[in-house]
């Protein structure tokens, strides 16, 4: 009896650290990976006019997820007024951002900030158990650094790595890379966990991506970039999504709502009826979706990561909903691009962000993410050139004001680049 009642304690031990790591895909690919369930945000994490850092090593400074971060606060949800700044630096590690971060960072005095370290930190190595005690040593010890001086603290985890023209790069070799990061993800939940922060996991769902990538497009698609470790755009667009996961947005851009029956229109928070006649609507948005074009069989390309992570499904959700139609189909034409649904899949609603990759805010947007990747070009001179150079040596504080009254017409300049948007909808029977 005393040895059947081991044997179930045991089994139910097992059962419950099954249960704590995230459902795997099928494909042997994944078999080795351990990879703990990740938190999630019990609601909106984002304050009215929080100070956003973005930090990170060379894949934060490439000015990519940062920018789809940035761009993304910028015009999904402008009523949180949220401004940002990135804080890239190629080659760092955890403990090279806590050298440097009451002097870069703190005196800024940001409200939250997201941290991507663990690629170089792992040592493009497998995983051994000293990579692990210094990343969490010192990565706790940022997080606390952040803490004491009021900051909340998102603790992200390090990407993937991928193939490249490497002999050490084969696929053995990038497995055990990859197993060694998702080490270092697994640590970064015990971190946030333990302190009480926030957590995004931008390994896992990376890992499932590129996966993903290359049995849907291309046995050389790679969701780690070319050089393996670098991602291109769809990379760097999951690695953005999921911090803004992290956040806990509610993804909803707007909803309009038209009685075909009535020619009536409501629009909700954000966007605002102009007229609605005879199946056409017309709407002025100081809201936009987040907008992206291209080749989805590309790995450099946000639109291809769009068809790998439900972004737009989760982030991303501009709902039309026609009800009332008699005709078996109609025609929606939003623009320039026109497409066909059922009357029932109009009653249900469309995603008009997923379905029309070219639209009416396509050139809206990227006058802002233009205006965005400015401001951050900018701040990686100030802190890598600016703030190291002799002058700052001399005079530290008065290089800092003079650098951020040359940042501040490019910050300014994201504010008027985003301007509301007037776009009419038509629906017209098939």
């Amino acid at each position: 009896m005393r040895t059947q009642f081991i044997f179930a304690s045991i089994l139910i031990a097992a059962t419950a650290i099954a249960q704590t790591l995230e459902p795997k895909p099928a494909s042997p690919y994944f078999e080795k990976f351990k990879p703990v369930k990740a938190p999630q945000p019990a609601g909106l994490q984002l304050k009215k006019g929080d100070r956003l850092a973005i930090i990170g090593d060379s894949i934060t400074e490439q000015k990519m997820y940062s920018r789809v971060m940035e761009t993304y606060l910028t015009v999904c949800v402008p009523e949180l007024e949220i401004t940002a700044r990135q804080y890239g630096w190629g080659g760092e590690t955890a403990p090279g951002f806590l050298s440097r971060m009451t002097n870069d960072c703190i005196r800024f005095k940001p409200t939250i900030a997201t941290t991507c370290y663990g690629m170089n930190d792992h040592g493009y190595r497998p995983y051994e158990a000293s990579i692990g005690d210094r990343y969490r040593k010192y990565s706790t010890a940022i997080v606390q650094g952040f803490k004491a001086n009021g900051v909340r603290i998102i603790q992200g985890s390090p990407g993937c790595v991928g193939t490249k023209n490497n002999p050490g790069w084969d696929a053995a070799g990038v497995e055990a890379k990859n197993l060694n990061l998702g080490e270092l993800r697994n640590i970064g939940i015990e971190i946030a966990t333990q302190e009480k922060a926030g957590f995004a996991d931008l390994f896992w769902p990376m890992l499932k991506a590129g996966f993903d990538g290359r049995q849907k497009y291309a046995t050389n698609y790679n969701i780690a970039g070319g050089d393996g470790v670098h991602p291109g755009w769809a990379g760097s667009f999951v690695m953005g999504a999921a911090f803004l996961k992290s956040f806990g947005l509610d993804g909803e851009i707007g909803t309009y709502v038209v009685d075909l029956k009535t020619d009536k229109a409501t629009a909700s928070k954000g966007h605002e009826v102009v007229s609605s006649k005879a199946g056409e609507i017309k709407i002025t948005s100081s809201r936009y979706p987040f907008c992206a074009t291209g080749d989805v069989t590309k790995d450099n390309n946000i639109r291809s990561a769009m068809t790998l992570i439900p972004f737009n499904q989760e982030l991303n959700r501009l709902t039309l909903v026609a009800k009332g139609g008699t005709a078996k189909s109609y025609k929606v034409t939003w623009g320039v691009a026109s497409k066909s649904y059922t009357a029932e899949q109009l009653a249900k609603g469309v995603n008009l962000a997923d379905e029309f990759a070219v639209n009416p805010f396509s050139e809206a947007f990227n006058k802002v993410d233009a205006a965005v990747i400015a401001k951050q070009q900018y701040e990686t001179k100030q802190i890598k050139q600016l703030f190291r150079s002799p002058e700052a040596k001399a005079d530290m504080a008065g290089v800092a004001a003079k650098s951020e009254a040359e940042r501040a017409p490019l910050a300014a300049a994201i504010k008027t680049a985003f301007v509301p948007v007037t776009h009419t909808i038509v629906i017209a029977a098939e």
